[in-house]
């Protein structure tokens, strides 16, 4: 790969990444993030990487649906690019980042015990839950007799 290839695979990846989560409604897509592009040196055809959050069957879902929403990306890339081809795209699932599922996916919560440096708890409150916020605001005056900066009094 060429230092040009580099540049027009990263600009490529960006702005594929922008018009997807901007401006294609299809909500089979889903949480579909492209991870790279391999450009060819003729710049003709392009392997798309693309990485999707879900089970296998939901992936190949959203996988037709970006290669179907592909000319429509390809037609924006030309709007917004000055390229003099825009490139044949070809998706490819990226299951690089995919990890197989081994039991729970989140950890089951379990109570804190105290320890020691911990402040006394005050009788009636529950320690594990902090105070909220004060919804108290500051009420800001504006008098006609307090001078502003910068005007001269009438």
């Amino acid at each position: 790969m060429t230092a040009r290839t580099n540049r027009i695979d990263e600009l490529l990846r960006q702005e594929i990444t922008s018009i997807i989560s901007r401006e294609i409604a299809d909500p089979r897509v889903g949480f579909a993030t492209i991870t790279g592009v391999e450009t060819a040196p003729d710049l003709r055809h392009a392997k798309v990487f693309v990485s999707v959050i879900g089970q296998p069957e939901g992936r190949k879902e959203a996988l037709r649906a970006l290669g179907r929403a592909m000319p429509f990306v390809r037609h924006e890339l030309g709007k917004r690019l000055r390229l003099k081809r825009i490139p044949e795209f070809h998706l490819e699932l990226d299951e690089t980042l995919d990890l197989p599922p081994v039991g729970e996916s989140l950890p089951t919560p379990v109570q804190r015990l105290p320890h020691l440096g911990d402040a006394e708890p005050v009788p009636g409150e529950d320690p594990a839950i902090p105070p909220a916020p004060s919804l108290r605001r500051r009420a800001f005056r504006t008098s006609k007799h307090r001078p502003v900066p910068g005007r001269r009094p009438r």
